[in-house]
């Protein structure tokens, strides 16, 4: 079992939380997350943070508002994962809803690779656009923008991924994370950014005018599609995302979703109106997320756009085999990269790099995540590039180890290894010559080992504690929560007897667990060894709902025995 440490709370914040109506329990578990009085958990509307100190929002307001008035082609150039699709919906919706004449176009991952590059400029340019619009991308496109200048055409970037050193000459950049932005959250999404924009041009056609005569779009219709691309990229829930979310889902939750993530829910398998933030990370964005890794992210925005649920079923339908296919897929380079690492000393690095030439591009991202969670190391892993001369590379990394600049120093000190990079603390995406591995390999190496200590590679659970009453009302209260990056949800961790045991689904364990006199239905997921009589165990707690009959269920994350291993009888059930 990692080690575990437990969170700390202020006293005087938990005083203050109580003191505001929240329970003792749920107090604590708010103080240790920095939480120090209870407006900092407002998630009403009124406590969005407003735009105007993200630098360019009215800049670029004033911009589309222009080119609306004089009819300009506006071409939406949007990324291939959750957050780029859901913020290419939001631009697509919100522009035409403010009589905009707008498309989009999204690269293939495999034909044309990240962002706006030259070759994606080309493509764009045989629609002739006046506008190219980067939504989730741009920030990094300097050569696809110079592109973009010389054939006449004006780029808007909208993105959220640090920059470099050098911005593009684009006609105008928001991003909460350029220089000089004032903006205080600097963790939006793109589809946070694309929906702050939109707030921007509201106002200003507003100052105009444009709504005298006609009704005025309502923005907070899009909060659906802003809620899953925020959960989906993993940005650190601050207060105002999670305010983004929290709306997001409450408009889910009435009924007010549009009809593509209704389709997504329905073919997962969840209810709307059950629907918790976590739900959104682990049901709707790897459906969605399968069309860029394994097809063509057009698919998947077709699916936010619609608004026929017939049609919006057919493609959820598409979407949700292609997820079963990529999962497929994952186990089996997931099975290949174990295999690989047997033969490695994997406590002797301080960083995993890896290339299989039958990897699947699409997939590398999701395997390097597995194996960052597995062995607690940053992992980057390649899969040949669809020129065969060049490696892709997708990273995951762990707290303590900003990937991106991790990357930058390993280029500044060998400047013709990487030929292109992105991304930012948690993950980042790379391409090299396929011919420079290995010295890739021991340039990461190199540069991880000066940024970590081995206390860094130690796995550790941060833990709520003990949680002294185990009670459906209090477990109901905090699914009811925003919980997610950098706002966790809750982790406890108690002594336990193992009173009944089987394994269901081939890999995952059924338990009985008692504490104190009473025993709980408890989920250990892909591990099915049985356990001994006695744990010590670090769970989650949630709701399982069965034949309309709803109790608490414990999500078993890691355990420690207490006693011997019993016998092969003892502690099982038939």
């Amino acid at each position: 079992m990692p080690a575990i440490h437990p969170r700390t709370a202020s006293s005087t914040a938990i005083s203050h939380l109580i003191s505001s109506g929240y329970p003792p329990a749920l107090a604590r578990i708010f103080a240790a997350r920095g939480i120090t009085q209870s407006s900092e958990l407002g998630t009403s509307l009124s406590d969005l943070l407003p735009f105007d100190t993200l630098k360019n929002a009215r800049e670029m307001a004033r911009l589309l508002a222009d080119a609306i008035a004089a009819q300009e082609k506006i071409l939406v150039v949007a990324d291939y994962d959750a957050d780029g699709a859901t913020a290419c919906s939001v631009a697509m919706r919100g522009l035409l809803a403010f009589g905009a004449t707008v498309s989009f176009l999204v690269p293939n991952r495999f034909e044309y690779g990240y962002g706006l590059t030259p070759e994606i400029v080309a493509l764009a340019a045989q629609s002739q656009p006046d506008i190219l619009l980067t939504v989730d991308n741009g920030i990094a496109s300097i050569d696809g923008v110079a592109a973009a200048n010389r054939l006449g055409m004006r780029v808007f970037v909208t993105d959220h991924h640090l920059p470099a050193d050098t911005l593009p000459d684009a006609a105008c950049i928001v991003n909460p994370n350029q220089p000089d932005c004032q903006f205080p959250s600097k963790n939006l999404a793109g589809v946070g950014v694309m929906f702050y924009v939109l707030l921007a041009l509201r106002a200003e056609l507003r100052a105009r005018g444009a709504f005298a005569t006609q009704p005025e779009p309502k923005l907070a219709e899009l909060l659906d599609l802003v809620a899953l691309g925020t959960v989906a990229d993993v940005v650190k829930l601050d207060q105002n995302n999670r305010v983004l979310v929290q709306q997001g889902l409450a408009r889910i939750r009435a009924g007010r979703g549009c009809a593509g993530i209704n389709a997504l829910l329905a073919v997962a398998r969840k209810q709307a109106a059950k629907l918790v933030s976590m739900d959104l990370g682990f049901a709707i964005a790897p459906r969605l997320n399968a069309a860029g890794r394994l097809d063509d992210m057009s698919l998947g925005i077709a699916c936010l756009l619609s608004d026929d649920e017939a049609q919006a079923t057919r493609i959820a339908t598409q979407l949700d085999a292609l997820n079963q296919e990529r999962r497929a897929i994952e186990s089996d380079m997931q099975d290949g990269a174990l295999a690989a690492l047997d033969t490695v000393q994997v406590q002797d690095q301080y960083s995993l790099a890896l290339f299989d030439d039958s990897w699947h591009q699409g997939v590398i991202g999701i395997l390097a995540s597995r194996l960052k969670d597995k062995f607690h190391r940053p992992v980057i892993t390649f899969a040949r590039a669809t020129s065969g001369n060049e490696l892709k590379g997708s990273g995951r990394s762990i707290s303590g180890l900003h990937l991106r600049d991790a990357l930058d120093l390993v280029s500044k000190r060998h400047p013709t290894l990487i030929k292109k990079f992105g991304g930012h603390a948690a993950a980042a995406g790379l391409t090299i010559d396929a011919s420079s591995f290995e010295q890739f390999v021991a340039a990461f190496e190199q540069v991880v080992r000066e940024l970590l200590d081995e206390n860094d590679l130690q796995a550790r659970i941060d833990s709520d504690g003990s949680l002294d009453e185990i009670e459906l009302p209090f477990v109901e209260q905090l699914e009811q929560q925003i919980w997610g990056q950098g706002f966790p949800a809750p982790l406890f961790d108690d002594d336990f007897v193992v009173e009944n045991q089987r394994v269901v689904g081939e890999k995952h364990l059924k338990l009985r667990l008692g504490k104190n006199g009473a025993s709980f239905d408890a989920i250990l997921f892909g591990d099915p060894t049985f356990l001994p009589e006695q744990i010590h165990a670090c769970y989650t707690v949630s709701v399982n709902e069965y034949n309309g009959r709803r109790s608490v269920q414990l999500m078993i994350k890691s355990t420690a025995a207490l006693s011997p291993h019993p016998s092969p009888t003892s502690g099982r059930g038939e």
